[in-house]
């Protein structure tokens, strides 16, 4: 077997990253960074990758974990390093995968919050459609609601993208996977307005594929539409801590709660694994919970037994 040192089987795996799975640079900007600890790690302990045994793995998880890393933190380093050793061991690169077997760090159960939907009724409200930026910020709005694309997938939309037409629009998710997914009428309409009275405008003659622009006529960036939408649902609901992300959330959850079935879900939203669109389920079985509780005439009452 080749000798490979550890920075040599970083810089393979990373460009298998980018070659082979196709993630996007922020997801490997992540990888690179938790793997670097974990090579530095390596190198305070006289252990190579190709070394180190699974008790060393605990013993560098137990080291982060006493350094009060957050569980979610510890979590991503470990299949960080699971992704790591699978590609060493299926390359040929080292000769055993101490990651396979390690038990995975608990996490807590963690809900999407439950945005009620007059909470984004009102958010929709918010933007000043008589301008062009408040018209492409309730264009943003309301796409993002009747989709539940991530914020990155409307950033990234060109005009070519969109079909008002046939009522749909093609999204780029995690790895650049494609879908299709429908729009209603009123999201169509936005952003027929858009294209046609604010675009042009914010464009002030320049020419860009992008769908969604600023003002100074370029893409109009993940970061900047997030600080968007985070400045109007500051507006809405200061006091409930609802992030832009949670815009997605409440897709999934109000889709559910009207009937929408799980499989129909989870493609809406790209999910490869159909556990990760569950987690809906369970929000609006809370819900109905929380609604019975609060209606049925004996809900609020004490328990006696006898």
């Amino acid at each position: 077997m080749t000798r490979w040192s550890d920075s040599e089987l970083l810089d393979a795996f990373l460009k298998h990253l980018d070659t082979v799975r196709n993630l996007s640079p922020a997801t490997r900007r992540a990888y690179a960074t938790d793997l670097a600890q974990y090579l530095d790690w390596c190198e305070r302990a006289a252990l190579t990758v190709g070394e180190v045994r699974r008790r060393d793995l605990r013993s560098y998880l137990a080291e982060l974990a006493a350094a009060r890393y957050a569980k979610t933190t510890v979590a991503r380093k470990q299949s960080a390093l699971r992704s790591f050793y699978a590609y060493l061991t299926q390359s040929g690169l080292v000769s055993h995968d101490p990651a396979a077997a390690m038990s995975s760090v608990r996490l807590p159960d963690r809900l999407p919050a439950s945005v009620p939907p007059d909470v984004i009724e009102r958010l929709l409200s918010l933007p000043d459609v008589t301008t062009p930026r408040g018209l492409r910020d309730r264009a943003i709005l309301e796409l993002a609601y009747a989709t539940g694309a991530r914020v990155s997938e409307i950033s990234g939309l060109d005009v070519a993208d969109v079909d008002l037409a046939a009522g749909q629009v093609r999204l780029f998710g995690k790895g650049s996977k494609e879908r299709i997914v429908p729009i209603h009428r009123l999201a169509a309409d936005l952003l027929r307005a858009y294209l046609r009275d604010a675009r042009p405008k914010l464009l002030a003659g320049r020419i860009s594929d992008a769908l969604f622009v600023g003002r100074s006529g370029h893409r109009f960036s993940t970061n900047s539409i997030r600080r968007m939408m985070a400045r109007y649902l500051a507006q809405t609901a200061s006091d409930t801590g609802i992030t832009p992300h949670d815009l997605r959330h409440a897709f999934a959850t109000h889709m559910l709660e009207a009937g929408a079935d799980l499989r129909t879900v989870q493609e809406l939203l790209g999910h490869i694994a159909l556990s990760t669109t569950q987690i809906y389920t369970h929000v609006s079985i809370r819900r109905l919970r929380d609604v019975h509780e609060r209606a049925h005439p004996r809900g609020s009452q004490e328990g006696h037994p006898g």
